[in-house]
């Protein structure tokens, strides 16, 4: 089966199904051009980059800073372009117009807020990783996050930021950046005071909140209200990093329930088991790219 036949058969299978589950990974972010390494990281990391030596925002993450106000104007900076400002591309967009007079969920490992920006409903999105737009205790010592935005802006200004009217960054002429913050933006849990932290699952730190409890429960009361149904579980960009958390499950669903429908959208990875691959839709590609085609096929 070619490209153009599965894109017309997942244009049917939308058409049938009765809700649409959304599994998302980091690919359906980069696709959209929220890309970590290249022309974007230079813009914004060029001064870190030459003296520090790492070459993509990840490895930046990794870095030992000397001084918690080195740390803080790089993770502000790093916040700020990749949770408060707009994906280059429309695909998130593309998507919501794809699925939008659907009963629809959203899953996602990606914690850039890409959904609601581009105007999901609130109340369908889990992220179930976390928020970078979130802090919460380093320790932590109690269950709670913060929204972090006001304390975001306000470290890249005093780097020598000027944020336009369409927020983004600029550095004005004559102005060099400072890599550092000062001491008074710091953040520091209201309660012990102990450093903040990104609200990122990366190890048994991460908080789960009172809206994390919220989202993960509207994602089973969905699941328990159509998942036995016409129901199509299309998963974006999920790569073999974190397997369980959205493909496992996905697969799993999929092969319990006889009207199911797994369709994979992936650059180099649109895979299933032969279990479901009767009821499986592959599509290796830049998943910006198949989602405009889709917009064609939906409109015949």
């Amino acid at each position: 089966m070619n490209r153009r036949e599965k894109e017309e058969r997942l244009v049917i299978a939308l058409r049938e199904a009765r809700a649409v589950v959304i599994g998302a990974g980091a690919g359906l972010s980069a696709s959209a051009g929220f890309t970590y390494r290249g022309e974007r990281f230079q813009t914004y990391f060029g001064d870190f980059a030459a003296e520090c030596g790492f070459e993509d925002m990840y490895s930046g993450g990794f870095y030992a800073f000397g001084s918690l106000e080195e740390q803080w104007a790089y993770w502000s900076r790093y916040i700020y372009i990749n949770r408060y400002m707009d994906a280059p591309k429309p695909v998130y967009r593309d998507l919501l117009k794809l699925i939008k007079d659907k009963e629809y969920f959203v899953m996602t490992t990606n914690v850039d807020h890409c959904f609601q920006k581009a105007g999901f409903s609130k109340e369908r999105l889990f992220y179930m990783q976390g928020d970078y737009g979130l802090f919460q205790c380093q320790k932590p010592c109690h269950k709670k996050t913060y929204d972090n935005q006001d304390m975001v802006r306000e470290m890249v200004k005093a780097q020598g930021y000027v944020l336009g009217e369409d927020g983004i960054p600029y550095i004005p002429e004559g102005v060099v950046l400072e890599r550092r913050i000062p001491k008074e933006l710091i953040p520091y849990c209201p309660i012990c005071r102990r450093p903040m932290a990104m609200n990122l699952r990366a190890d048994n730190t991460f908080v789960e909140d009172a809206g994390w409890h919220r989202a993960a429960k509207d994602c089973r009361d969905f699941l328990n209200r159509y998942g036995e149904g016409k129901i199509l579980f299309l998963e974006l960009g999920v790569g073999y990093n974190t397997p369980s958390i959205i493909k496992y499950p996905f697969w799993q669903m999929t092969a319990k329930n006889p009207n199911a429908v797994y369709v994979c959208l992936n650059q180099g990875e649109a895979a299933c088991p032969k279990e479901i691959a009767g009821r499986s839709i592959g599509i290796d590609g830049d998943i910006g790219d198949v989602l405009e085609e889709l917009k064609i096929w939906k409109d015949k």
